[in-house]
């Protein structure tokens, strides 16, 4: 059981948690076109300077089940105001920052803000609608926001940078973050697990997140320091004895963290499987695609955001489509097409040249890409969610988003290191530069179309049709009476 607040206009909240969903998204690369300019500004090493990515993608991934947790036991509204703030506070002192530890250190607690925030809004997005048709036309939205906020942070991000300066794609949050929170006690509802006992997993929740953290930052890192170095294996051995000792507590409390019996919905387990392979692919696509757009065609920040307006657009486009098709029954073929679609566009970005154009070369694997974003995004989240009982809302939410995000880690992790090593491969065999450049990043390319595509198996394998059709049978019940008593 759950308690809720009886009276407020759905749309209305649901509106204010997507412009704090979006914040978290558009914040996993909008840095990513200004590294050059704060490396140069701030006087970082090129050692240190990813770590202003990488730190917030670090605590995101890892502390999103925990912040999902949270959320169910505490209050959803409770946590999503505290993430809310801590993410706002923390953008403001990254934009302070004038030197490297303290603009790291405030990425790595804007990423928990994210995480703490995220499942929360989810969830009660989650709660406020039944599932059938309203839930997915707002499943739909949700996910197409998350399809366009990669590609939107990087025209932010060059935007910002070429015509204001790099502290501004921090202190943009700042404005958007304060009203959010000043406005989400009168229009966002309260909704918790109406128990009088929130027992809490302490242990399960210090390993899983524990676990999380170590294995994100061995695969982030390993690209710097080599898969087979000996700091990479302890800190994988590290996280694979928190992760073995997270799934034998949580079999064993009253109250654990991630209880396992989620994962008998097959649909859900689906899901999170095409949510963690859609991450390692797209995301990284856009971190490769960045990186040849800057080092071998030479683009401005402004000029590579741009460029990536291409796949924002198609995705948003399509969003509408994508969801109308989910709403009638089609959500597995849907995804199944989307990962494929995704697959296709990296494919036939493989053949971009050293002296590659624009139209000639990226604009089509772009919008390939843009495309299957929407068909993926979209059914993967209303999937994700189906059959869920309303009292693990936080959770489902919190699983879902750590499955992409830890997805985008292993994915540019290995993007990186396949990239790196064929560069390596090319250059001592006496290519030039900017040849052997393009050639790594074909190499990475290749890797990530064939993550892409190995979705496929495990949507037709998992994803069941009865549970998703249970939900969109619901769309009668849904569509003939309120989801909530007083809702507008």
């Amino acid at each position: 059981m759950t308690s809720r607040s009886p009276n407020f206009n759905r749309w209305r909240a649901f509106a204010l948690l997507a412009v704090s969903y979006f914040m978290t998204i558009i914040d996993l690369t909008i840095v990513n076109v200004s590294l050059p300019t704060i490396g140069r500004d701030l006087h970082f090493s090129e050692i240190s300077l990813q770590w202003v990515a990488t730190a917030y993608a670090l605590t995101f991934g890892g502390f999103l089940l925990l912040g999902g947790r949270a959320a169910d036991l505490l209050g959803r509204r409770r946590v999503l105001m505290l993430g809310l703030a801590l993410f706002t506070a923390a953008s403001l002192a990254c934009a302070l920052a004038t030197g490297e530890p303290f603009l790291i250190g405030s990425r790595a607690a804007q990423g928990v803000g994210a995480a703490i925030m995220l499942p929360a809004a989810l969830s009660i997005v989650m709660n406020m609608f039944n599932e059938g048709a309203e839930r997915n036309k707002a499943l739909g939205i949700w996910g197409g926001l998350g399809a366009a906020g990669a590609t939107v942070g990087l025209i932010a991000g060059g935007f910002l940078t070429r015509y204001a300066g790099w502290q501004y794609i921090f202190y943009l949050n700042v404005p958007i973050g304060a009203a959010a929170l000043a406005l989400a006690p009168r229009v966002v509802p309260e909704s918790r697990l109406a128990t009088t006992r929130r027992r809490f997993d302490a242990f399960g929740a210090v390993a899983g997140t524990g676990g999380l953290v170590l294995l994100v930052d061995a695969i982030s890192q390993a690209p710097q320091y080599g898969w087979g170095a000996t700091r990479t294996i302890a800190v994988l051995a590290a996280a694979v004895a928190l992760l073995v000792s997270f799934l034998v507590i949580e079999n064993r409390v009253a109250s654990p963290v991630l209880p396992l019996s989620i994962f008998r919905l097959r649909t859900v387990a689906g899901a999170n499987a095409a949510g963690l392979l859609l991450g390692a692919s797209f995301y990284a696509f856009v971190f490769v695609g960045t990186l040849y757009m800057q080092q071998v065609l030479h683009y401005s920040a402004l000029q590579t955001g741009i460029a990536w307006l291409a796949a924002s657009l198609t995705s948003v486009a399509l969003a509408g489509l994508s969801q109308w098709v989910v709403t009638r029954g089609g959500a597995k073929l849907v995804m199944a097409i989307g990962m494929t679609l995704i697959g296709a566009g990296v494919i036939w970005a493989t053949q971009v040249p050293v002296h590659g154009h624009f139209l000639q070369n990226l604009v089509g694997p772009f919008i390939v890409a843009g495309a299957g974003t929407a068909f993926a995004f979209i059914p993967i989240s209303i999937a994700a969610l189906a059959g869920v009982e309303e009292h693990r809302a936080g959770l489902a939410s919190g699983l879902l988003n750590t499955s992409q995000q830890l997805g985008g880690a292993i994915g540019i992790a290995i993007a990186s290191s396949v990239a790196a090593a064929h560069t390596r491969t090319l250059l001592h065999a006496g290519h030039a530069a900017p040849t052997a450049l393009t050639g790594g990043f074909q190499q990475a390319l290749w890797v990530l179309a064939a993550l892409a595509l190995l979705a496929l198996p495990a949507i037709f394998a998992l994803v069941r049709r009865d549970e998703l059709s249970d939900a969109v049978a619901k769309t009668a019940i849904g569509e003939a009476q309120p989801a909530l008593a007083g809702s507008n």
